[in-house]
């Protein structure tokens, strides 16, 4: 896909906004003052007035990505996103989220002519999708440094620098949308939803995307916060907030997404001990960016989250499980040739004859 073909999709190409920028390497765009992005010194911080809501950090966030990018031994930490099977103590299973996925992709009967990949950083569904099923695909992440990196696939492929909760494409531009992994960090879920990717998917498109959810890391959670309290008498949250599997199907619902379908994967990985875990996480780009959160842990709070770690949750070989809940979620934008639901009262059948459809002839009826 051409840069010019890309452009045409950016709102405002060519006549945008002053504050707009475009590198020749990835189109990438640099929000002026039209743009609300949250960060220090943006005048959306955690007590802007917006009305919107602004848990994370987002500059924070782009800059934890950026510096797991270029980590040298990075790869090692894409566990969560490919597979790969790691050691030094460690038992680390690959969950392939992205190949999860792109088999959710293939499960769709058609091909789509232009793909937006949300967030995909180093391109980790594109490397599972065949040109035959996706003939040209767009790949965004607030990560440029992740992006440079991004996976060499036989798909024609275009980077752009990009928000999420801010993406600069025209309305009706895709025929899919697809994410892994990158949803649990924006501010407003359900803005995003119904007014980023439903806006961008052309009618009858369709979304399909996997995020972290409520009950991930739960074991750290519960070890830090009763660590904390013990040691200094109250808490603060040191795990970001996940989405609960109850409220994404109602999420996709209010952004007018038509046919959900909402699966779980539950995922354990087994580590060494707390301070493993914590240096992955880190390696992931997965560290907690709340705006409330504490930049540091006592020591003596640190060395008992490891002790409760082990005593609630270890494993007999002395290694501790983290677990990671995998969303996938599949929405429709509504388009006439949908299947709809039948006309209240106008069923033919009745609930009550059901039973005979399977009953053979001549069985006993008592």
């Amino acid at each position: 896909m051409s840069c010019r073909g890309v452009q045409k999709l950016l709102q405002g190409a060519g006549s945008g906004p002053a504050g707009w920028t475009r590198t020749p390497c990835c189109c990438r765009l640099r929000y002026g003052p039209c743009r609300a992005r949250s960060g220090p010194g943006s005048g959306s911080g955690p007590g802007s007035g917006s009305g919107s809501m602004n848990v994370f950090n987002r500059e924070m966030k782009r800059r934890q990505k950026n510096w797991a990018a270029v980590l040298q031994d990075g790869h090692q930490y894409d566990y969560l996103r490919e597979e790969v099977k790691l050691g030094f103590g460690s038992v680390r299973f690959g969950i392939q989220v992205g190949s999860r996925v792109a088999d959710r992709v293939y499960d769709v009967a058609r091909s789509f002519p232009l793909v937006l990949d949300l967030g995909g950083g180093k391109s980790y569904i594109a490397e599972h999708l065949s040109k035959e099923v996706v003939q040209r695909l767009v790949l965004t992440d607030v990560s440029q440094q992740a992006l440079k990196l991004g996976r060499r696939s036989d798909i024609p492929t275009r980077s752009v620098v990009a928000d999420e909760e801010f993406l600069p494409f025209r309305e009706n531009s895709f025929h899919l949308v697809v994410s892994s992994l990158s949803l649990h960090w924006i501010n407003d879920l359900p803005r995003v939803l119904s007014e980023q990717i439903h806006r961008v998917l052309k009618p009858d498109g369709v979304f399909i995307g996997a995020m972290a959810g409520g009950d991930t890391l739960y074991e750290l959670r519960c070890s830090l916060q009763l660590a904390q309290s013990e040691r200094e008498g109250g808490f603060s949250p040191h795990v970001s907030p996940y989405t609960a599997v109850t409220d994404l199907g109602n999420l996709l619902g209010r952004a007018r997404f038509n046919m959900l379908t909402v699966d779980v994967d539950d995922v354990q990985v087994h580590y060494p001990g707390i301070m493993e875990l914590m240096t992955d996480l880190q390696g992931m780009g997965e560290s907690n960016c709340a705006w409330n959160r504490r930049s540091m842990l006592h020591r003596d709070t640190m060395l008992a989250a490891a002790a409760v770690y082990k005593e609630m949750y270890g494993n007999p070989d002395g290694s501790v499980p983290a677990t990671f809940q995998i969303l996938y979620m599949i929405g429709w934008k509504p388009h006439e040739s949908q299947a709809k639901p039948a006309r209240r009262g106008s069923a033919t059948v009745s609930f009550r004859d059901l039973a005979k459809v399977s009953r053979p002839d001549g069985a006993d009826q008592s």
